[in-house]
Formats: C-alpha cells, structure tokens, sequence
C-alpha cells in the first residue's frame, strides 16, 4: 500500500474538484449563499465537508485501514481539501466572483460554500487509484 501522496493524486483530486466547482461557481445562488451565509452555518458546511471526505477517504481511499496510518490518513484529508480550495478559488477569481482584496470575508465564504461539493468530487476521483 502506498503511503504517500503524489503528482498523480494532486492531478486526480484537482481533476474531480474541478468538475464539481465548474458548474456551481457559474451559479449565481452559490455567490449570493456566500454572501449570506450566517458564520453558523458556515463552520457548519465546513465541518460537514471534513467529515464526509473522512468518511469516504476512509471507507474507499483507505479500505478502512488506518490503523497504522493516521497521519497519512489527515494529512490526504486536509492536502485533499486545500487542492480542493485553490481550484475552486481559482475558477471563481476567472469568473470575477471572488473579492478577495474588496472584500474578504464574502471571497472565504464562497470558497467555502463551493469547496463542499467540490471536496467530494475531488476525493470520489482520487479513490479511483486506491492506496
């Protein structure tokens, strides 16, 4: 079993990413949702995003066989939900919907708000190639 994470995940979870933030960041309700979305609620969406990438990374990624392997099993989580963050940040910047020097907090929010469904997407790819 492979212990690492490579060019070729990085490319997986970025390709599955991306096919999920594509069509949710031309929508306008997910920039509004950014824009209304009480913190609650936010932290909410993120902690959901975490644990359903756990959850999946776990079950298929992992064939549940984490035992040995905690560490690498966080770390594919949180370098999963980054790649995942930077795409779908850099699909909004291309789409001028996100502010991030005018305004911060609704260019977070966003990134947020589109980095769940995105997260899924990108770790349903990378658990094409199983460790």
């Amino acid at each position: 079993m492979k212990l690492s994470f490579n060019l070729e995940d990085a490319g997986q979870v970025s390709i599955g990413a991306f096919a999920l933030a594509v069509p949710i960041s031309f929508s306008e309700e997910a920039w509004k949702l950014g824009e209304t979305l009480p913190f609650s609620n936010l932290l909410m969406v993120f902690i959901l995003s975490i644990l359903f990438l756990g959850i999946f990374a776990y079950q298929s990624v992992f064939q549940g066989n984490i035992k040995y392997r905690v560490p690498v099993f966080l770390l594919r989580i949180a370098i999963a939900y980054t790649i995942t963050a930077i795409v779908v940040g850099l699909v909004l910047f291309s789409l001028d919907k996100f502010p991030l020097f005018t305004d911060t907090l609704v260019a977070f929010k966003r990134l947020i708000v589109i980095s769940m469904p995105a997260s899924m997407g990108a770790i349903i790819v990378d658990s094409f190639d199983k460790e």
